[in-house]
């Protein structure tokens, strides 16, 4: 018996194909839009795919300032700070940049799953479908009877396909649209996929050159630190004699305003020739300690996404000085503005914090570092690199005080 296939059945044939590669399109669209559940809601996904760009965005201009004023500075230790808070905005620009990817990978998931699911629910009428069609493919015992090429077998196999045809194409209309769009998904997940790969590798390179640059940097000052190590001791006194964070930072602040103070101080005055004619100056005294502006460019320490603002109230009540923001594990932590660090270390109940005073009667106060990479003594540019975030779903909180009273940081922002 031959099986030779009838070129009127072709396009059954065709159909039957187009059907069976929908069913294992929608298996394995369901496969992958099972891998990806980060968000909530598509709406959830663009909102942080858009507030990612945005951080990218501003990261990259943060570095691209800061390697121009890189360039510009002559003074070895402020060019050294400069390129290692330049390196650490591209740190965060790429960053930025795995939460784009991690984001497009999300939104191409839903698509994904929304449309295994119209496949899905196809899937019994196209099953059917198939096998009627692959029955008829195969010759049934009706046609086998007939010798292959008769007029019969043509003007029979003529009649049934003028009733099966039309009824296929309209089953299979929008089949070729489907599988047609689903192949674009899973190139538009491929790229995704290859754009967060070099993202992780990009922010590999970087950390591993900010990590060779802060290393350079402490070896060149460490015969420069003269006093730090006492300073450092003093600090660290400090925090275990305070009974609390914001007990260490008015005791700091108070020092900041006696360093500004003694700072202020004129220097020694050389006897005057004819003392009788000696005058009180007022030329020397200290400027007051009133808030002098906001600090300069004062911007996030770290790329995440807001778990907590300014005055929300925890489950025992106690309203936030600050904000919380929650980073991926790892995230580089800058300084937000330029000053001075007065504290780094760790602190009982904060994992390890960095207190920064910029001067002014302005200080902030930067918890939930798992590592620090700034010491007490030295003096940061705006994004210089306090160090990083820890490693299981890290809160990096933030206050900003002025004159010891906590201010919302987010009205301060550039």
């Amino acid at each position: 018996m031959s099986r030779t296939r009838s070129p009127a059945l072709r396009p059954l044939v065709a159909a039957a194909a187009l059907i069976a590669g929908a069913i294992a399109l929608s298996t394995g669209l369901a496969g992958q839009a099972q891998r990806s559940a980060a968000f909530a809601s598509a709406a959830e996904t663009r909102s942080a795919l858009q507030r990612a760009l945005t951080e990218a965005a501003e990261a990259e201009a943060r570095g691209k300032r800061l390697e121009g004023e890189a360039r510009n500075v002559t003074e070895q230790a402020e060019k050294t700070a400069r390129e290692a808070a330049a390196l650490a905005a591209r740190i965060q620009q790429a960053e930025a940049g795995i939460a784009v990817a991690d984001a497009r990978i999300a939104l191409i998931a839903g698509q994904q799953a929304r449309l295994a699911r119209r496949l899905a629910e196809r899937r019994e009428p196209l099953v059917r479908l198939t096998a009627a069609l692959q029955k008829l493919a195969r010759r049934p015992v009706a046609l086998s009877a007939l010798r292959p090429g008769s007029l019969r077998e043509t003007v029979y196999l003529r009649a049934m396909l003028e009733a099966t045809i039309p009824q296929v194409q309209n089953r299979t209309a929008d089949l070729r649209a489907e599988i047609e769009r689903g192949r674009k998904l899973e190139a538009a997940s491929r790229q995704a996929a290859a754009g967060l790969r070099a993202s992780e590798a990009e922010l590999a390179q970087r950390r591993t050159n900010l990590a060779a640059l802060e290393t350079r940097q402490r070896l060149a000052s460490q015969s420069a630190r003269g006093n730090a190590n006492r300073e450092i001791e003093r600090a660290l006194a400090l925090a275990e004699e305070a009974r609390d964070l914001d007990a260490l930072v008015g005791r700091l602040d108070a020092e900041g305003v006696l360093r500004q103070e003694l700072a202020a101080l004129p220097g020694p005055v050389m006897r005057p020739g004819n003392p009788q004619e000696a005058q009180v100056s007022t030329a020397g005294r200290p400027p007051s300690t009133a808030s002098t502006g906001r600090p300069s460019r004062y911007q996030l320490p770290v790329i995440g996404q807001t778990v907590a603002g300014f005055g929300a109230r925890s489950d025992a009540g106690v309203s936030s000085s600050g904000i919380s923001l929650s980073p991926r594990a790892g995230a580089q932590v800058v300084a937000p503005a330029g000053g001075r660090v007065v504290f780094a270390g760790p602190y009982r109940g904060y994992d390890r914090i960095v207190i920064i005073e910029h001067g002014g009667g302005w200080t902030s106060l930067v918890t939930g570092l798992a590592r620090t990479d700034a010491q007490v003594g030295d003096v940061m540019v705006g994004g210089g690199p306090l160090g990083v975030a820890g490693g299981t779903r890290p809160v990096i909180s933030l206050e900003l005080r002025r004159q010891g009273t906590p201010v919302n940081p987010l009205e301060y922002l550039r």
